[in-house]
């Protein structure tokens, strides 16, 4: 790495002359600063005689083309004409796409002022400053999660303890829970609620080591931190996730035979100290099917207005696609073309073989071949992480995505009292949704993504009561009669069609042939970013119980939930090592601006949503298990780790504003260009 002293680039004010002028442009008496009025015209004559005046412009842009960016801005500073060189686009897009790596052929970013203003964003405005390093925490901390305002954070760990923050520097703490004392074995997983009021925290219950039992706690984060309720939680590592502002879903798991169970999906009020027995506190939502010994892990919810104005066909054409979890035959890709007419086409299953060529080889992951959509090009330095391919509509699109943000579905009131709000009123006129979740149909190990779209829920607003104990008995009675009769037929739950009506059908499943490992939602819910890590080309799957080796390296995939179709993919991003019945979930998160994604080499990653470049490292001592933005402040960037320490990286523009001394700097990719080899 070079041993520049600073990264940054000094973006001086815009005005006219500050230093002395060329040396060719001074004054016959060699004066640059005479104070007389005879000296100063006699400088303005021989300026005009000098032979930097004619010099061409196109000359002088390639003179400032073989400066770096700072020392062109010096020398902007040296009169008005090379200062208004200085600032012309079309050399800062060169200085752009040669020191950022950017491919030539992607434009300048939507809504962006300039390529100096982006040269800028790219050099002062990325977390780049570690200002805090957290130490409350006595073992791995697992995740991070920030509210919605960006004033808090929380961060689970397997010392048993959930800590929400002060996102404020210096990072103090607010509220903390020993979830130990309610049999818990360490938390996992955290999340607020969009008002900012109750946070959700889910973790594994004591015992067993293959047990999957765990729960899900609702803590109150106003008027003091307090234990709301509690809800079973099974597999633990369904996580659990808000689907209002007052509800939640959680998980339950049953086995039907042997490799064959079932997963439902419970929606449950956050308050459950309820005044009357017959006031329901949770509802079933659905009930998937499950093969192969696997289920549903890792659920979220996207609010997606666009899906409000989407006419359904009468014959299904906008219906529920065929899934391999349910046990039918997947449709193909142009059958899916066909029922999605207008929407950009994907070449992923047509080109996935190409591109996991050569994966494998005698247990060790090679460089794939370059995929027509996805090219990717290996850089000689293999510290410098992969950066994002996309396909040309989602850039298209990048601009247009935002007005369907999925705030437009909530309401965002920070003052908001949580006992005020209604349960029922919680549910009605819901902003259409997509459930997401990782499953798989080939192994245990989750390898698909499956969707399902919620237009409406029914909330039961009273318990009906049934009947009464003596009409249970006598009900009982007549049931004993009737199968000594006629024995009841044992449904055959391996064969799914037998039983497909008891179950709930997957409207979409994209499989990413791989472990996935992470998912995280853009801000606007329009893009799912996927962790995933690839399987080898043409693996033979004998044994659902054996899932097949996983690559070190980890991909990203991009989904667009608008078309549910794949826009973009990083191969050989960062690192993983733990094998495949090892592995665990690498949290990535996403706003405006950026991705980043822990891994298991030690570092997190940050990579430009829009130029998919990637730009910065983060240095920990063990494994980054999770990162997160804070949502109001993207120069603000949380990263948490196997080695106990939670740290809190700023931009320098930042740091520099808030007056704070850094404790540490990130790795810049930038810096390390004299050993890469450019992505174009």
């Amino acid at each position: 790495m070079s041993d520049e002293p600073s990264s940054s680039v000094e973006f001086r004010r815009e005005g006219g002359s500050t230093n002395d002028p060329p040396e060719g442009c001074r004054s016959r008496s060699g004066s640059s600063s005479s104070s007389g009025s005879l000296v100063g015209e006699a400088e303005e004559d021989y300026c005009e005689n000098s032979p930097w005046v004619f010099i061409p412009e196109p000359m002088f842009t390639k003179i400032f083309l073989y400066l770096e960016p700072r020392d062109m801005l010096n020398a902007g500073q040296t009169c008005k004409r090379w200062n208004k060189l200085s600032r012309d686009d079309y050399i800062w897009r060169k200085y752009f796409q040669r020191e950022f790596n950017v491919d030539t052929n992607i434009g300048l970013k939507p809504g962006a002022e300039s390529w100096r203003s982006e040269f800028k964003r790219l050099t002062d405005n990325v977390p780049m400053v570690m200002t805090d390093v957290l130490t409350n925490h006595s073992h791995q901390v697992l995740h991070v999660s920030f509210s919605h305002n960006g004033k808090m954070f929380a961060t689970c760990s397997k010392d048993g303890f959930v800590i929400v923050w002060n996102s404020a520097y210096p990072s103090t703490i607010r509220d903390s829970y020993d979830m130990r004392k309610l049999s818990w074995k360490y938390t996992q997983f955290s999340q607020f609620n969009q008002s900012d009021t109750l946070l959700l925290v889910s973790g594994v219950h004591f015992g067993s080591p293959h047990s999957t039992s765990g729960e899900i706690a609702v803590f109150t984060v106003q008027n003091g931190f307090r234990l709301r309720c509690r809800v079973t939680n099974r597999p633990y590592d369904i996580f659990g996730t808000w689907f209002s502002d007052q509800h939640l879903l959680s998980g339950d798991l049953h086995w039907l035979a042997h490799l064959v169970s079932s997963s439902i999906l419970w929606l449950n009020k956050a308050n459950q100290e309820v005044d009357s027995e017959h006031t329901p506190i949770r509802n079933q939502l659905y009930k998937f099917y499950n093969r192969n010994a696997s289920s549903i892990r890792a659920i979220m919810v996207a609010n997606c207005p666009w899906l409000g104005d989407e006419k359904k066909d009468e014959e299904g054409a906008e219906g529920p696609s065929t899934s391999d979890a349910a046990g039918q035959k997947p449709t193909t890709e142009d059958e899916e073309d066909d029922r999605r007419i207008g929407n950009p086409l994907s070449h992923y299953q047509m080109n996935q073989d190409q591109a996991m060529d050569n994966m494998y080889r005698a247990g060790r992951v090679f460089i794939p071949d370059i995929d027509l959509d996805f090219p990717y090009v290996p850089l000689e330095n293999n510290d410098y992480a992969s950066p994002i391919h996309y396909l040309d509509e989602y850039r298209r699109e990048y601009e247009d995505s935002y007005y369907e943000s999925s705030d437009d579905c909530l309401d965002d009131d920070d003052d908001q009292e949580d006992d005020d709000m209604s349960e029922t009123e919680d549910l009605d006129n819901l902003c259409p949704k997509y459930l997401i979740f990782s499953t798989g149909s080939k192994t245990y190990t989750p390898h698909q993504i499956g969707f399902k779209r919620i237009s409406s829920v029914n909330f039961p607003r009273r318990v009906d009561p049934g009947p009464s104990l003596k009409e249970r008995i006598a009900l009982r009675d007549r049931q004993r009669e009737l199968e000594n009769e006629t024995p009841p037929m044992e449904a055959n739950w391996a064969n799914y069609e037998a039983v497909a009506d008891r179950f709930d059908k997957v409207d979409k499943l994209i499989d990413l042939h791989g472990h996935i490992i992470g998912m995280g939602l853009s801000p606007d819910h329009r893009y799912l970013y996927v962790n995933s890590r690839p399987w080898p080309k043409n693996y033979v799957i004998r044994n659902p119980l054996e899932p097949p080796p996983i690559a070190q390296e980890i991909d990203i995939h991009v989904i667009d939930l608008m078309t549910l179709k794949k826009v973009g993919t990083m191969l050989r991003a960062h690192k993983a090592y733990t094998p495949n019945t090892e592995c665990f979930f690498i949290f990535l998160d996403v706003c405006d601006n950026y991705v980043a994604s822990g891994a298991e080499d030690m570092h997190a990653y940050l990579w430009d949503r829009y130029y998919g470049v990637c730009l910065t490292k983060y240095q920990h001592d063990d494994v980054v298990n999770s990162v997160a933005f804070n949502p109001r402040d993207n120069e603000m960037l949380v990263t948490t780790s196997d080695d106990y320490e939670i740290k809190i990286w700023r931009s320098l523009s930042q740091a520099k504003k808030l007056g704070i001394q850094p404790v540490g700097k990130a790795i810049e990719f930038r810096k390390l260009k004299s050993r890469t080899t450019a992505c174009h």
